[in-house]
């Protein structure tokens, strides 16, 4: 550490109150019928302002919060204040701190509610679902608007969190056969105007306003504080019983804004990074970032998603750009849901969008998921020797018939462990095994932040442009990549469907006509999504797929000779206990037919043409066998 970065971690800990509990930080708002207690942790006295709606008129009250520490300010008001609303000011502007559980429309005030209030019926009983290890997960990524917006889903609240607690909604997940869904963003985010449900609007919601309040707009009355609380649980609820997981995707790398922000107007300078000349440090390419290494953040962070598994009982979570945050604080995180519950899983990008103004070694990149057990990171070097380089939405990689991505793909299928048959010298971005354990690495192609997967094989390979039949192809022996990975699955919501964007590459304010799932495609292309749930069937079926295990994926995973866009590899020996003694699994990206040799015997086919059944469909002599061009071949003796 320099001598800035040390001034600075010193600094910030002379800032912090020292008899308070991180629990007592931020427990800003503590509702009883007959008073509420209002704490702050601020530089300064703070006012507090009492309303009586979440938006307009004037202050009904004001009190001057009393010192109770370095740092720390508390005031009782008595009464009974529930369904009134508040904010503090230290002179920075209003804010409803940096922890409100409630709030108005648009998040500017704080509400005061009682959160018993906001459980559905049976949420004591609601449990998370039980997973002995992340490699049984199969994750689906969702944005609420997307998926149920269009007429063509049939859904009734469309748009909202209760999409997925309806009938349709559940039976089209189970059917394909996920566990986990992921969902973008959705605590309260600043660009969508709540007050305007009327108003065609969207956002990805990655423009943190406040961490620890579901978004007003995906529930059906966002002026009410308890109203989207409860039915964000009512969300869980139906998921959870249904067998499915939830994870929250949390953006705690950077915020809307700085000087606007709760951080800033709460405790100036105590919740970012800034460059030596004293500018905003902007490793989030948001304007700003956070910094998890200085006390007030860091526990923010841990209080924030203890919060999220508490209360609302999440199953897991998606760390966005978890590169601009530290090791410790990503391992402190880790340790905090170990206590919680060791099945909650954390995942997240292992990288930055930009510069950190920390030393690049202390940062939780890909790289350095070795120092970081039980945490996981997506894969780009898989995805992009699959469809081809990020950078460059026109160029191609294995699907398009482009050699010298072998090497890559093995890794990934492989789970980015070392193994003895992968030359990290040839794969694409890391040069050295980044996971200890299979579970370390979600395998993936597409999700919502780039082009999703059919827009891009047109970009990249002309052909599909005018040929359905080639796309489908290449789609379905992409996922097979992916699903019979020894990594954690992650597929696109709508990818099942043949999903396009019009080949929006960022979509992340574009309208509905860009982003919604046309869901009339289940019916155009039906193979599409028999393909899917047979892939997702197959791997929940057979543990030889979902290993686990570094040593188990050394011990039974052997790759067959490489050729040119054809990768192959056998699943020895009842891989994981597995009924099947060998498995073979050979992509084929080329066009041509092409042959492989395996040993001899009678193999029973369970995927070809683009067709999956783990019943069989069909014998084959071993020896030499044929794949076809753009497919995959799975069989087992």
């Amino acid at each position: 550490m320099n001598i800035r970065h040390y001034m600075a971690a010193v600094i910030t800990a002379l800032l912090l109150p020292q008899n308070a509990t991180a629990q007592e930080q931020f427990n800003e708002v503590s509702y009883s019928p007959k008073a509420t207690v209002f704490r702050l942790n601020a530089p300064s006295k703070p006012t507090l302002r009492l309303y009586e709606a979440g938006q307009g008129g004037k202050a009904c009250k004001k009190v001057r919060l009393a010192s109770a520490g370095s740092n720390q300010w508390t005031a009782t008001v008595k009464g009974d204040l529930k369904g009134k609303f508040y904010t503090f000011d230290i002179g920075q502007g209003e804010t409803p701190g940096v922890f409100a559980k409630a709030v108005g429309c648009n998040g500017r005030r704080g509400a005061v509610i009682d959160l018993d209030d906001t459980d559905p019926e049976g949420w004591d009983a609601d449990r998370r679902v039980p997973t002995k290890s992340p490699a049984e997960l199969i994750i689906y990524e969702l944005h609420h608007r997307d998926f149920s917006i269009d007429p063509s889903s049939g859904l009734t609240h469309k748009g909202k969190y209760l999409a997925l607690t309806e009938p349709k909604a559940i039976a089209h997940l189970k059917a394909l056969g996920i566990n986990a869904v992921h969902l973008l963003p959705s605590f309260d985010y600043a660009s969508v105007d709540e007050s305007r449900p009327d108003l065609p609007q969207y956002n990805w919601g990655y423009d943190p306003l406040n961490y620890n309040v579901p978004e007003g707009s995906y529930s059906t009355d966002a002026a009410r504080p308890e109203r989207r609380i409860t039915e964000f649980k009512q969300m869980v609820q139906a998921l959870h019983k249904a067998g499915i997981r939830v994870i929250l995707d949390v953006v705690y790398n950077h915020t809307f804004d700085l000087a606007g922000s709760n951080f800033e107007r709460t405790f100036p300078k105590a919740y970012y990074r800034y460059n030596a000349d004293g500018t905003p440090s902007d490793g989030s390419a948001c304007g700003n970032e956070t910094a998890s290494e200085r006390p007030l953040m860091r526990r923010f962070m841990l209080e924030s998603m203890k919060y999220w598994a508490d209360e609302y009982h999440i199953d897991g979570f998606r760390v966005d750009l978890m590169g601009v945050h530290d090791i410790e604080t990503m391992n402190l995180i880790r340790k905090e849901m170990n206590a919680t519950d060791p099945s909650i899983f954390i995942y997240g990008e292992g990288w930055s969008a930009g510069r950190c103004a920390y030393p690049q070694e202390k940062l939780a990149m890909k790289a350095a998921i070795p120092q970081m057990p039980g945490i996981a990171a997506f894969s780009d070097d898989m995805r992009d020797a699959l469809r081809g380089p990020f950078s460059d939405d026109h160029k191609a990689g294995f699907l398009g018939g482009v050699a010298g991505q072998e090497e890559s793909l093995k890794a990934g299928i492989a789970g980015m462990i070392a193994h003895p048959q992968v030359d990290y010298s040839k794969v694409n971005y890391s040069k050295q095994p980044y996971a200890t354990e299979p579970t370390q690495m979600i395998a993936y192609v597409s999700c919502h932040d780039d082009m999703c997967l059919t827009d891009r094989l047109r970009a990249s390979i002309p052909e599909t442009e005018y040929d359905d039949e080639q796309l489908i192809r290449l789609a379905l022996l992409a996922q097979t990549a992916v699903f019979t990975s020894q990594g954690v699955p992650f597929m696109l919501s709508g990818e099942e469907m043949l999903r396009d964007k019009k080949g929006v590459h960022n979509s992340f304010n574009s309208p509905d006509s860009i982003n919604h799932l046309d869901w009339n495609n289940l019916e155009a292309y039906p193979q599409v999504f028999n393909y899917y749930s047979g892939l997702i069937r197959l791997r929940k079926l057979h543990p030889a797929f979902r290993l686990g295990s570094a040593d188990l994926v050394r011990r039974h995973l052997e790759f067959l000779p490489v050729q040119d866009c054809l990768v192959g590899f056998r699943l020895k020996n009842h891989a994981g206990g597995d009924k099947w003694n060998n498995i073979y699994v050979i992509l084929n990206a080329g066009n041509e037919l092409r042959t492989v040799n395996i040993p001899q015997g009678q193999y029973t086919i369970v995927c070809t043409n683009g067709e999956v059944n783990e019943a069989g469909l069909g014998e084959m002599e071993g020896g030499e066998v044929m794949v076809d061009g753009q497919s995959a071949l799975i069989l087992h003796d």
